[in-house]
């Protein structure tokens, strides 16, 4: 779980730090108030695209930082940054050029190693996410997650990606003479250009680190110098001062023993004043201007980045790319030799995958038909008791993609009399928030993801279904953590932890201020949901009333 908080100068919240307790957590205010901020800071310390917009006005870097539980790391980010005992912190920075630095356990990380936690430990469900909600890819990717297909689906992009290797190659041999002749020629040509780079994986990022070192070395040389000066210089005042110290103290303790601890001391302390010294001269000796380092490493850089407008977005892209062309090139050149080869290859990837798409489906169908019963009781706790849900999985034999040969649609008929149709065309707001919960809610046993983060998907509903949903996140709540931005009374009432979120103007400056909600305060903040510009007596008695009932 998400332990501990800290934004600082990220938007209206200049510093804002919380500690988090598990279950289900609320946040209320009006609106513009700066929930959804809280929500987007988190997102961005899990990997999400940064912004300099969020920058606050005046500051020169903005930065999260979270507290999580060790046992939610994945096992290759705990063995890569050698995490060890219950908390490790990341933490992440933005500048006002737009660069972005991560940091996971005190080491510097790239930016994917934090969208890889991000992957593993928390779910965003928001506002938009009921547009994502429509789209068939993101249906077929719950639906999977649903029936424990993750391994399928590496296995499938695998056999997928050798099919279609080999239909390339086939279908690359089967040119004309002239055809292959020029594109022989421009395979070569980008591959060689790839090869004469010869990029590394992480080598953006390391200079990017040495790129400072290297702009700066004669500041560097200046102030290492100086101190090197002051601590070491033999006419030093201050050094010719600690030795006579040391002198006396050493008379001193011929006379008092008891004083020999002080000379002991004080010694210890020039002898690391010493070593100190000579680890400034050591670096001061290596912080020497090279205007050619510098010119080669910019040119890298410029290098890098040739190479990533040409071939991909990063240089994990470039290399993919490479080997991709490669084994185009390969099989152009030899085509004569290796059609035939190429062609019992093709057969035997072609039947693997369609042995293994027709396994997929198989589990795919047989999941659905348990998800749809799972989401249909949940729709009637959440109101739409004569609404009908099916998850449709059609194979398309031949139709092969690197998630198999199926089409997934998830169809609604949410009134009686009414055909199941796709959930966009029928689906209101508020019937697509509780859609989304009740998939939610559904995944529950299956999805052990340890946070979840539900910005204002409540939106569009209240009275009766409003308590169901609060119901169902304090459910979910069991056993994981809960982050849920809510306007609802209702919802806001079931949370073990409610935060009342709120501008403040101090110093002239606009702030956000987070209060932890408890007694009389959580009372009246309720019966202000509930009243809207002020608490009455009917308000505070109906808050008190659903606070009792949410907490018995």
């Amino acid at each position: 779980m998400l332990r501990r908080l800290k934004i600082v100068n990220f938007a209206v919240m200049d510093r804002v730090e919380l500690e988090l307790p598990g279950g289900f957590i609320a946040f209320t205010g009006e609106t513009g108030a700066g929930k959804s901020i809280l929500i987007e800071a988190l997102g961005f310390l899990l990997g999400a695209r940064g912004s300099s917009s969020w920058l606050r006005a005046g500051a020169d870097r903005l930065e999260v930082e979270g507290a999580f539980d060790a046992a939610d790391l994945p096992a290759e980010l705990r063995e890569r940054y050698k995490v060890s005992g219950g908390v490790f912190v990341a933490r992440r920075e933005l500048d006002a050029a737009g660069k972005t630095r991560a940091v996971l356990h005190g080491q510097s990380a790239p930016i994917a190693a934090l969208a890889a936690l991000g992957d593993a430990f928390a779910d965003f469900h928001g506002q938009n996410e009921h547009q994502s909600l429509m789209r068939p890819a993101v249906q077929l990717a719950l639906l999977d997650r649903y029936a424990g297909l993750e391994s399928e689906r590496a296995a499938l992009a695998e056999a997928y990606d050798r099919w279609s290797a080999l239909a390339a190659r086939l279908s690359a041999s089967q040119m004309s003479e002239e055809e292959r002749r020029r594109r022989v020629e421009l395979l070569r040509f980008q591959v060689e250009e790839i090869d004469a780079a010869k990029p590394k994986p992480g080598e953006e990022e390391e200079l990017e680190e040495r790129l400072p070192r290297l702009k700066n070395a004669e500041r560097l040389r200046g102030f290492a110098d100086a101190a090197y000066g002051l601590l070491y210089a033999e006419e030093d005042a201050a050094l010719a001062r600690l030795m006579k110290a040391e002198r006396a103290l050493n008379e001193l303790a011929k006379i008092d023993p008891s004083a020999g601890r002080l000379r002991g001391e004080l010694e210890a302390a020039r002898a690391a004043i010493d070593a100190v010294a000579h680890e400034v001269g050591d670096y001061r000796d290596r912080a020497t201007a090279d205007p050619a380092a510098l010119d080669a490493l910019l040119t890298r850089q410029e290098t890098l980045s040739r190479l990533k407008k040409r071939h991909g977005s990063s240089l994990a892209d470039v290399l993919a790319t490479r080997a991709r062309l490669a084994a185009e090139l390969d099989g152009l050149e030899n085509a004569d030799a290796r059609i035939e080869e190429t062609k019992r290859g093709l057969t035997k990837a072609e039947e693997a995958l369609a042995a293994l798409c027709e396994k997929v489906h198989a589990r795919r169908a047989k999941a659905a038909g348990t998800l749809d019963a799972a989401v249909l009781k949940e729709l009637k706790v959440l109101g739409m008791a004569h609404s009908r849900f099916a998850c449709a999985v059609e194979m398309e034999e031949g139709n092969w993609t690197r998630t198999g040969a199926d089409a997934v649609e998830f169809l609604l008929a949410a009134n009686p009399g009414e055909p199941p149709r796709p959930v966009k065309a029928v689906a209101s707001g508020g019937e697509l928030s509780r859609v989304m919960l009740a998939l939610k809610t559904a995944f529950a046993q299956a999805d052990r993801t340890p946070l979840l983060v539900f910005d204002e998907v409540d939106a569009g509903i209240g009275g009766e279904v409003a308590r169901a949903v609060g119901e169902k996140l304090a459910a979910l709540s069991e056993g994981r953590q809960i982050l849920c931005v809510t306007h609802l009374p209702q919802v806001a009432c079931r949370a073990r932890t409610h935060f009342h979120v709120a501008k403040e103007v101090v110093s002239g400056r606009t702030r956000v201020r987070l209060e932890l909600l408890e007694g009389d305060r959580r009372l009246e903040t309720v019966a202000l949901m509930l009243g809207g510009r002020a608490a009455t007596a009917a308000s505070r008695k109906h808050a008190q009333e659903l606070l009792e009932n949410s907490l018995s």
